[in-house]
């Protein structure tokens, strides 16, 4: 986390430690207050009104509130929803989930690139579609999909627009009226803020999203999350997406170089590949797969020094070859065998050094001992 979000934060574990739904006093006030500019914050961030964000413990619960929540209540309208293969597993399983209840999924394919085919989105959409959800930055391969031209297509059929914009909060511009956004999921952690705090934005006209709770209670956030808001947390997540809209250009640029020196190191061997469009994606980002070693070895060798994975953090202990590698074509060994480097704010220059030099040396280490 970022100190500066820290140094946000601090006062409202013990100066200002009213609870916002109690505004008979001072205490209250000075927390609600403190939710209502970090509403604001966020509202203007994507282009929303502060009304429309809603406050949750991350993007795994916004996701699950968008997806199960449309489908609760527009079921008598359709019971189809639409999503892609690449998907994090915050939106794929709640997707399975449904299924289980009677609803169908179509999970559209990507192009080697990762890519979504905008011919095949719009050929998959019935009469029966309710929702539409395409992550907008991919969290293993950085991929960005095309928002713009996906949320024309779901305006043109009247069918709602969700995406899952963990990863691309404060690190590409996001706004939710060119997009043709109807929900959007929001976390804090990526943009160096707190861990367990986002929001979801809900569009309220044009058209006006209905939405049923998945958490009963008490009749917070317009009664469709309920739970004690908790007021350090959301200063935090405003600060840290205030603090990386400030600084959003200079350090795409910035990070951008520190990639392409690594990509110039790595690829000097023989049998790297790098996963996901080179140019439509995350700043930060490098994915690559590598031939001719074992996946688990070549983790191994690495993560004593550097903090990297092979695939979602989220999934980082299971065995089974990354889902979104595969749907991109890569065999089980290739899709095993890849690192997935996230360059970020505190990161140097001569760490990318660092790191470029041992993936090399454990590359041509593993490869030696296995010939």
């Amino acid at each position: 986390m970022d100190t500066r979000v820290l140094e946000a934060m601090i006062p409202y574990f013990v100066e200002h430690f009213g609870n916002a739904g109690s505004i008979n006093h001072l205490y209250g006030w000075e927390a609600e207050s403190a939710i209502k500019l970090a509403r604001q914050t966020l509202g203007e961030a994507i282009g929303a009104s502060p009304e429309e964000i809603i406050f949750t413990s991350g993007a795994t619960e916004a996701n699950n509130l968008a997806l199960k929540g449309v489908a609760e209540s527009y079921f008598s309208q359709g019971r189809h929803i639409i999503t892609v293969a690449t998907e994090h597993r915050a939106i794929l399983d709640p997707c399975q989930y449904l299924e289980n209840l009677g609803f169908r999924v179509t999970l559209l394919p990507v192009k080697p690139d990762g890519l979504i085919d905008l011919e095949e989105l719009e050929k998959a959409l019935r009469e029966d579609t309710i929702l539409v959800s395409v992550m907008a930055a991919n969290n293993e391969i950085g991929v960005l999909q095309p928002l713009v031209e996906i949320g024309e297509i779901c305006r043109r059929h009247n069918v709602l627009f969700h995406s899952d914009a963990a990863q691309a909060l404060g690190k590409i511009p996001l706004d939710v009226e060119t997009m043709n956004l109807d929900l959007m999921s929001l976390t804090a952690h990526k943009v160096y803020g707190p861990k367990g705090i986002g929001a979801l934005y809900v569009r309220r006209r044009n058209p006006k999203v209905r939405l049923a709770p998945q958490m009963h209670g008490g009749g917070q956030e317009r009664g469709l999350r309920a739970g004690t808001l908790y007021t350090p947390q959301i200063v935090g997540l405003a600060k840290a997406v205030s603090l990386a809209l400030a600084e959003l250009e200079t350090e795409a640029v910035r990070q951008i170089q520190l990639r392409e020196r690594l990509w110039d190191k790595l690829s000097q061997l023989e049998g790297i590949h790098r996963n996901g469009h080179w140019q439509q994606r995350l700043p930060g980002n490098l994915n690559v797969s590598v031939e001719g070693v074992d996946g688990s070895a070549l983790l191994l060798g690495m993560t004593s020094l550097v903090a990297l994975s092979s695939g979602s953090a989220c999934s980082s202990s299971s065995r089974t070859p990354s889902h979104v590698l595969k749907a991109l074509g890569r065999s089980d060994s290739l899709a095993y065998a890849s690192l997935r480097f996230g360059l970020g704010r505190f990161n140097t220059s001569d760490e990318i050094e660092q790191a470029g030099d041992l993936a090399i040396a454990t590359i041509v280490s593993l490869r030696r001992a296995g010939s």
